[in-house]
């Protein structure tokens, strides 16, 4: 606790020096699959969706940033521009290469790749090659993550375990690419704090989740968020309102650990600054739509009446701004 309360003085230190204006100090990060998949709709990207993404960033006022960049200047609490978004693609599927990479690097558009060691080894028509990953390297466009060597779901094994997936993806990336990557995403989003301290031993310096919201200089650098795209969620509409989201400064987020051991959890988080339209809070659960959020001073306590089904669930906290964005802010359960 002594370490929170350390954390939530310093953020409010900085915000006394820095002004309202830090509000949009805040980096929004897409995560893509498959393009042009049919056979996986809920993983899929059409093309056309793809082109209207890329229009409406060369368009709209964007700031598009490799993701190390972003996580650079958000570690360093540095200001960020407005609109600042950054791309990720999750896997390596074959379509990423065929469909997707002619239109982003037409555009100029830079995006992390993060790998599976152990599927672009297995080959075939479905993934990559480490042939054509080393040819987007050398575009100076992609940058390479790691997702691990056999995607597992982390908080569900043993922390050896972990280790030893960290381990053979780290052989892998060194053999092929000559270094291992820096940034680290979360199989299925899944992160729990045993299998974190050993993503951290591994050397990586930051990790993604797939829960929405924008990323801030207080967001925990190894559960980063990222809005999923697919072919439900990834219509122009929906596209642009959740580009031009700023975050909900969420901190001291309890329970800290996304893999629960109490269900329902008894949730909240602390805002770091005042937010106007606190009154306009609303929270969604996943598995139980609209719950009970309760604005006690800058507190906020989260209250579900239903267990969260085993696997994934998610909750979505927002409160809508007078210029017709939205303050944001996400979470991922783990339920063993």
């Amino acid at each position: 606790m002594p370490r929170c309360l350390g954390k939530i003085a310093a953020l409010l230190g900085w915000l006394a020096l820095t002004g309202p204006a830090w509000a949009a100090d805040s980096a929004v990060v897409f995560m893509y699959h498959r393009f042009d998949d049919q056979r996986f709709p809920t993983a899929n990207t059409r093309l056309d969706q793809l082109d209207a993404h890329i229009a409406e960033l060369k368009t709209g006022g964007y700031t598009v940033w490799p993701l190390p960049r972003i996580v650079e200047t958000l570690k360093a609490g540095r200001p960020l521009p407005d609109k600042t978004v950054g791309l990720s693609i999750d896997d390596a599927w074959s379509t990423v290469y065929r469909n997707a990479w002619p239109k982003l690097k037409a555009a100029g558009l830079p995006f992390t790749l993060f790998v599976v060691t152990d599927e672009t080894d297995r080959g075939g028509a479905e993934y990559m090659s480490w042939e054509q990953i080393r040819e987007m390297v050398q575009s100076g466009l992609v940058t390479i993550g790691s997702q691990g060597a056999g995607h597992p779901h982390m908080p569900l094994i043993s922390q050896a375990s972990v280790a030893d997936d960290l381990a053979r993806a780290a052989d892998r990336f060194k053999a092929e690419l000559g270094s291992v990557p820096k940034l680290f995403a979360w199989p299925f989003g899944e992160m729990s704090r045993e299998a974190e301290r050993e993503v951290r031993a591994a050397g990586y310096e930051a990790a993604f989740g797939q829960h929405s919201g924008p990323a801030w200089f207080g967001t925990d650098p190894y559960f980063l968020p990222r809005f999923a795209l697919n072919e439900t969620y990834g219509e122009i509409e929906r596209f642009r309102l959740a580009a031009r989201t700023i975050a909900l400064p969420a901190v001291d987020v309890t329970p800290s650990d996304p893999k629960l051991t109490v269900n329902p959890p008894l949730f909240g988080f602390t805002l770091a600054q005042d937010v106007p339209g606190i009154e306009l809070l609303a929270c969604y659960a996943s598995h139980e739509g609209k719950v009970l959020a309760e604005v006690l001073g800058p507190r906020v306590e989260v209250r579900m009446q239903k267990a969260i089904p085993q696997g994934r669930g998610r909750l979505n906290c927002t409160i809508p701004t007078l210029d017709g964005r939205w303050r944001w802010f996400g979470w991922q359960f783990t339920v063993n």
